[in-house]
């Protein structure tokens, strides 16, 4: 029977599907689904209990060697990669659409994968997901060449060729969309993908594969290896025949694909990696409870578990007392931990016991640098079994601080307070970090002066998280290098070739 939209608003729904689902184990390579080399196993927990969900084939270097071999040899016979480009292009709009007709699958598989709210995946990362495929098929038939004004004795042509072999490594926090930001724009360019998804995430990336080679994806033309980042990720960034790894991670891992790289072909590689997000705040903002509410969401959505979180709160001193008091009453009201399939929750658990004691020890040195925690600071009661943290404030932060320099990756927020513009663009450039930012003036020559002067890829105006896939998304500094989304990421998964041919 199919849900409709009064059956997707009630916990029951989603509880009793939970007990149905018999997600995919397996990793799929060349077509087909398959168990390691090795035949060895690995457990994914539902973050809200701690209890298994499933025990995943773990893919080893082996695997990685046997999909990127299946992904070379479906390149090198020009069955998608010299596709015309009309066709490949139904291809990805018939993916998208079977994404809509899956979108409860691929939003439960998330949930219990990763602890988000099933009501975020159903209206934020499912719905991105299928735009993200609609997007880059829109794309295909766009990817055009050159040619130049030369002597006229010669023909000069600048044509555009997929890489070959594209090795997308994704993150835990949004795996399916991840997984379509990276995989989308390379098959679109014509490539062939081995995608490694997180081990604390992988089942929606195989439903993934199965929807792709349903939409008519040939066989080895996309792979999936599941397995450990410092066997299958590794491996995928040292070897031969890759000839670029899409990478969304930590700032640590990003660095060693690079690393990667240069010991092996010299691959490309695009990184989009940490961040630590100033949200500045001017007094003379035009609507102090919008930007309260923005801020609140900026940090507190998906957990905080976001590259670009919006974790560091740069409020004018004249205006800081006043919007503590809001932000505070606004968390309160807007974010209360629960069961992630539960429509009407708003926070879920972190995604594993280790990410939870990681946030709570950066909770610890806040206070013990000399911050005050004025909310949350703990495991919420009645939430001992997952591994929730609470919604988190801290006050009276200096740039110094721990919690004010590096990536929590949870759902505390620290107000850093700033006497003038000048201040706040100190503050907000005090990071190794600068994928984004955002501002909040009513002046329009103190916006654009701050535009200009912070240092991030993304800045927003009187909003945060705003953007459409015409954004380019990524940052400076340590945040990591390429874009994702946007016409740029396709022509990335290009190399150009010039054809000089002589007339004389």
């Amino acid at each position: 029977m199919t849900a409709t939209a009064t059956d997707r608003t009630s916990s029951r729904y989603w509880h009793e599907r939970a007990v149905r689902v018999k997600p995919e184990t397996r990793l799929f390579i060349g077509g087909k689904f398959v168990d390691a080399s090795s035949g060895a196993r690995f457990q994914t927990l539902n973050p809200a209990t701690r209890q298994v969900l499933a025990e995943v084939a773990q893919g080893a270097a082996k695997d990685v060697d046997l999909a990127v071999a299946a992904a070379k040899k479906a390149f090198r016979s020009g069955i998608w990669s010299r596709m015309a480009p009309r066709s490949r292009m139904d291809v990805l709009f018939k993916v998208a659409r079977l994404l809509e007709q899956y979108a409860d699958d691929l939003a439960l598989l998330d949930c219990l994968d990763m602890g988000k709210p099933i009501s975020e995946l159903v209206n934020i990362d499912v719905p991105g997901s299928v735009m993200t495929w609609q997007y880059f098929a829109e794309t295909i038939d766009k990817i055009e060449g050159a040619v130049t004004s030369t002597d006229p004795s010669a023909l000069h042509m600048i044509t555009r060729e997929p890489l070959g072999v594209v090795g997308c490594v994704v993150p835990w926090n949004y795996p399916l969309m991840m997984a379509s930001w990276k995989a989308a724009p390379a098959l679109a360019a014509g490539n062939s993908v081995v995608l490694k998804p997180a081990e604390q995430s992988p089942l929606s990336a195989l439903l993934l594969a199965r929807l792709l080679a349903e939409a008519g994806v040939p066989d080895g033309v996309f792979n999936v290896v599941n397995g450990y980042g410092e066997d299958a990720g590794r491996a995928l960034g040292l070897h031969m025949d890759v000839n670029k790894i899409a990478f969304t991670g930590s700032t640590e891992v990003g660095k060693l694909m690079m690393v990667y790289a240069g010991q092996s072909n010299m691959k490309r590689v695009s990184t989009e990696c940490g961040g630590k997000t100033p949200q500045i705040i001017l007094r003379d903002v035009g609507d102090l409870d919008t930007a309260v509410r923005y801020a609140v969401n900026g940090i507190y959505g998906n957990q905080g578990e976001v590259c670009n979180a919006g974790s560091r709160l740069l409020v004018q001193e004249s205006l800081a007392d006043t919007f503590i008091e809001r932000f505070r009453a606004r968390a309160a009201e807007s974010f209360r931990p629960g069961d992630p399939l539960d429509p009407a929750t708003t926070m879920g658990p972190l995604v594993t016991p280790e990410q939870q004691k990681r946030v709570l020890g950066y909770i610890e040195s806040g206070k013990a640098d000399g911050a005050t925690l004025v909310m949350g600071g703990s495991v919420p009661a009645g939430f001992q079994q997952g591994n929730y943290v609470a919604p988190t404030l801290f006050t009276g932060v200096k740039s110094s601080m721990k919690i004010a320099q590096e990536e929590i990756f949870g759902p505390v927020a620290a107000v850093i307070p700033f006497k003038d513009v000048g201040e706040a663009t100190r503050i907000a450039n005090d990071s190794i970090y600068g994928l984004a930012a955002s501002i909040w003036t009513s002046d329009l020559t103190t916006a654009h002066r701050l535009a200009r002067d912070v240092e991030a890829g993304v800045v927003w105006i009187n909003c945060f998280d705003h953007g459409d896939m015409t954004m380019p998304f990524g940052g400076y500094k340590q945040s990591g290098q390429g874009r994702d989304k946007c016409f740029e990421t396709v022509l990335a998964h290009t190399q150009t070739k010039s054809i000089w041919i002589n007339l004389g």
